[in-house]
């Protein structure tokens, strides 16, 4: 394999849906809620299509199994789900430059008011 030039390109995997334990009140962590996990990342694929190797890319099955695991662990916050899937991810992939999670919880519980979701998109990756 020889590098010639740079593919950057944009590698996602959307629409994870789980139904999980998250959230602030007793009851939603009883009942659990519909969320839906996007992950999105940048990443050079010049090497995986010169060799048509899945060790050479990130594999999203993979990512699928990291963001099953961290989603089956109830938290009290989708901000702190969602950094623990960056910090699995980072561990797995260590020279992934830039990607990003984005953790969606189906109609929130808002006092007097009503939200078809409630996100927070959370960026990782190496400092490379």
């Amino acid at each position: 394999y020889k590098h010639t030039r740079d593919m950057t390109s944009l590698l996602e995997l959307e629409g994870m849906e789980f139904h999980s334990n998250h959230g602030c009140s007793e009851e939603e962590r009883k009942q659990g809620n519909h969320f839906i996990v996007d992950f999105m990342s940048e990443l050079d694929i010049a090497r995986a299509a010169a060799s048509d190797d899945l060790k050479d890319t990130v594999d999203v099955a993979e990512i699928h199994k990291i963001v099953a695991r961290e989603m089956q662990q109830p938290s009290r916050l989708i901000e702190t789900v969602a950094a623990r899937i960056v910090r699995a991810i980072e561990k797995r992939y260590p020279r992934l430059e830039h990607f990003s999670i984005r953790v969606s919880k189906q109609n929130p519980p808002i006092e007097g008011g009503k939200a078809a979701w409630s996100r927070i998109t959370v960026d990782g990756g190496c400092a490379c």
